[in-house]
C-alpha cells in the first residue's frame, strides 16, 4: 500500500505535518477531515523531487479561471447537467493545461466523484476557496447561484490586482530607463569626455572629478556591483519564505509611508471580499476564516485572521477580537459588529469591500498623480546633473579663451 506526505492545518492554526499509509490521496484526506485537519499539501512519499522545466506547462491565470466560473454558471442555470458543462467547456478552453484539467474533473464526475472533490484534485487551478464554496452550492443545492458568486468575486480581484500592477508599471518603467541611461553614460560616454579633459591639462570643477571617479568605480566595480545585487534580491526571497522574515517584511510594508496604508486597504478589501462570498455561500464560519487567512497576502493580516479565528472557536463574536488584534481599521470591526447584531453580516462584508475597493483605486490614482512629477525631478537631477558635470570643463574652457 503506498505511503503519502501530508500537511495542514490544525482547529487552531497551526502548521502539521506527518505521513499515512492510504490506498488513494482521497482516503488520506477523509482521513485528515475526521481527524479535523484542513489539508495543504498531500504527495506520494518518495516522488517529492520533481524535475520541471520552464515553459513546458501554461499557468492557469485568474482571468481564465473567472471566465470559465461565468460560463458555467450561465449553463448549469440553463439546465445542462453538469457533465456537459464540462465537455463543452474544455473544448473550447484555449488554454492547453486548464483542458486537460476539465477533462480529468469531468471524468471523475463521470466515474462518480462529487464535482467539489474533483476540483480538489488540482489545488494549482483550484484553490481552497472555490473548492469549498462549490462544495457548499452542491450541498444547497444551489450550485448555478454559488457559481456566479464565485465569478463576480474573481472579476473584482482581478480587477484589484489590475489597479495596483497599472499604478506599479509606469514608476517601475522610468526607474529602469533612468537606471539604463545612467549606466550607459557612467560606462561608456564618460570615459571619452575624460579622456578629452586629460589632454586639457587643466584643473576640472568638482562636480566633474566626481562624476568622473563615479565613472571609473562602476566600470572597474561593474560585475561586483551586479554580484551584489542578485545576492541581496536572493537573500531578500530566502528570508521572505521564513514565517517570521515574512512576517517582518510584511510588517515593514505596512509601515511605509503611503504604500502602507494602500497595502492595508488591499488586504481589507480582500479579507472582506472573500469571507463575505463564503458565509454568503453558506460555509462555516471557522472554515471560512481558515480560507480567507491562508489568501490574506499578508503575514500580519493572515495572523490577526487566525487569532480571530480562534477566539471565534471559543464562542466569542468575529468583530471582538479583530477590534482587539488593533490590525484592522475601526470602521471595519464596528461594520462587522453592527452585521453580526443585525444578521446580515454577509450583507456588511460586502459593502465594506465596495468602500475599500474604491478607496484603493482612490489611493492608486493619488500616488500615481504624486510620483510623475517626483520621477521627472529624479531624471532631471539624475541624468542632468552628469551631462552638466561633463560640460562644465567646457564652458570654463570657452571662457578662458573667451578672455
Amino acid at each position: 500500500m503506498p505511503r503519502f506526505v501530508w500537511e495542514g492545518r490544525s482547529r487552531s492554526g497551526a502548521i502539521v505535518t506527518g505521513e499515512m499509509e492510504a490506498p488513494s490521496e482521497a482516503v488520506v484526506l477523509a482521513q485528515l477531515r475526521r481527524q479535523q485537519v484542513t489539508p495543504v499539501k498531500i504527495k506520494p512519499k518518495g516522488l517529492s523531487l520533481e524535475i520541471k522545466i520552464p515553459g513546458m506547462k501554461q499557468k492557469v491565470p485568474l482571468k481564465d479561471i473567472a471566465v470559465f466560473t461565468r460560463q458555467f454558471a450561465t449553463m448549469i442555470d440553463a439546465g445542462l447537467p453538469l457533465v456537459q458543462c464540462l465537455d463543452i467547456l474544455g473544448a473550447q478552453q484555449q488554454n492547453k493545461t486548464f483542458s486537460e484539467v476539465i477533462g480529468k474533473v469531468k471524468e471523475d464526475v463521470e466515474s462518480g466523484s462529487s464535482f467539489a472533490d474533483a476540483l480538489r484534485k488540482h489545488p494549482k487551478v483550484f484553490d481552497d476557496l472555490y473548492v469549498n464554496l462549490v462544495e457548499a452550492g452542491e450541498v444547497g443545492g444551489i450550485l448555478d447561484t454559488i457559481l456566479s458568486r464565485l465569478a463576480a468575486y474573481q472579476e473584482k480581484s482581478i480587477k484589484l490586482r489590475k489597479q495596483i500592477k497599472g499604478a506599479m508599471i509606469y514608476p517601475a518603467t522610468i526607474i529602469t530607463v533612468a537606471v539604463v541611461v545612467t549606466i550607459v553614460l557612467l560606462v561608456y560616454v564618460i570615459p571619452i569626455f575624460a579622456k578629452m579633459f586629460t589632454d586639457f591639462g587643466q584643473a576640472l570643477p568638482a562636480p566633474t572629478m566626481f562624476v568622473i571617479n563615479l565613472s571609473n568605480t562602476v566600470r572597474q566595480y561593474f560585475y561586483v556591483f551586479l554580484i551584489g545585487i542578485v545576492l541581496l534580491f536572493l537573500s531578500i526571497r530566502l528570508i521572505y519564505r521564513t514565517q517570521k522574515g515574512r512576517l517582518a517584511i510584511d510588517k515593514l510594508l505596512l509601515k511605509m509611508p503611503i504604500v502602507g496604508d494602500i497595502l492595508l486597504k488591499v488586504s481589507v478589501a480582500r479579507f472582506s471580499r472573500t469571507l463575505g462570498t463564503m458565509v454568503s455561500s453558506g460555509v462555516p464560519i471557522l472554515e471560512s476564516m481558515e480560507i480567507v487567512a491562508r489568501s490574506a497576502g499578508n503575514k500580519v493580516i493572515e495572523n490577526a485572521v487566525y487569532s480571530a479565528r480562534e477566539s471565534i472557536s471559543e464562542g466569542k463574536t468575529i468583530a471582538q477580537p479583530l477590534e482587539d488584534i488593533k490590525v484592522f481599521p475601526p470602521m471595519v470591526t464596528q461594520m462587522i459588529s453592527v452585521g453580526e447584531a443585525t444578521g446580515a453580516l454577509d450583507q456588511m462584508l460586502n459593502k465594506i469591500a465596495d468602500f475599500y475597493e474604491e478607496e484603493v483605486d482612490a489611493a492608486v490614482a493619488a500616488l500615481t498623480s504624486m510620483l510623475e512629477p517626483m520621477l521627472m525631478i529624479f531624471l532631471g537631477v539624475t541624468i542632468g546633473g552628469l551631462v552638466i558635470s561633463m560640460y562644465l570643463p567646457i564652458f570654463k574652457l570657452a571662457g578662458v579663451v573667451g578672455g
